[in-house]
């Protein structure tokens, strides 16, 4: 347990090859379950939020503005969001690298949008916000996704409905936006 105003210490990732601040109440979920290779997953210990660090290909063909709708819009083909009304971005802006750690990226930026998706296949869809934090690494043909997502509504056919406890201290935005600014890179060897 941290000390009131202790300075959180950076969690390893991907074998200490990169850090964050992860928040307090995060459980690491590769403890729990297998994870790809390419994430790192935490979940809140009483909330449906999760934050989850991926390593993807570096889509050079999208240019660097329009680079964190693409990986969004490829999320929500992922959660079957992509109907008409199941998934809207609400803002994109680019990240100061002034306020960044990973000093490599050649750019950031950071999306909120909504999605409406339904959890293992289930046919209730819960609402969820979405903040995306996106490095790009071209000199490593990679993109760093860092993706929160923080549930709204939850149906009451959820699974998710019994699970959670958004009253207890959820995580917040800038909970989020600390793990984005503290991501550091230690070990290049992670990209190959």
């Amino acid at each position: 347990m941290q000390a009131v105003g202790e300075t959180p210490k950076p969690h390893p990732l991907f074998g200490g090859a990169l850090s964050a601040v992860v928040p307090p109440s995060a459980t690491d979920i590769s403890n729990l379950r297998e994870i790809p290779d390419n994430q790192e997953v935490f979940a809140h210990a009483h909330t449906d939020q999760s934050i989850i660090v991926e390593l993807l290909e570096y889509q050079s063909q999208v240019p660097d503005q329009d680079a964190a709708r693409y990986h969004f819009e490829d999320i929500a083909g992922s959660n079957r969001a992509l109907e008409p009304g199941a998934f809207q971005v609400t803002n994109v802006i680019p990240l100061s690298k002034s306020e960044l750690s990973l000093s490599q990226c050649s750019s950031g930026w950071f999306l909120t949008g909504t999605q409406s998706v339904s959890k293992f296949n289930e046919d209730a869809r819960n609402t969820v916000t979405i903040h995306l934090g996106l490095f790009r690494l071209p000199q490593f043909s990679t993109d760093i996704l860092v993706t929160f997502n923080d549930p709204q509504s939850i149906s009451p056919d959820s699974s998710s409905a019994s699970s959670a406890d958004t009253h207890r201290e959820p995580w917040t935005v800038l909970d989020f936006q600390r793990v984005l600014r503290s991501l550091s890179l230690h070990d290049p060897g992670l990209f190959g």
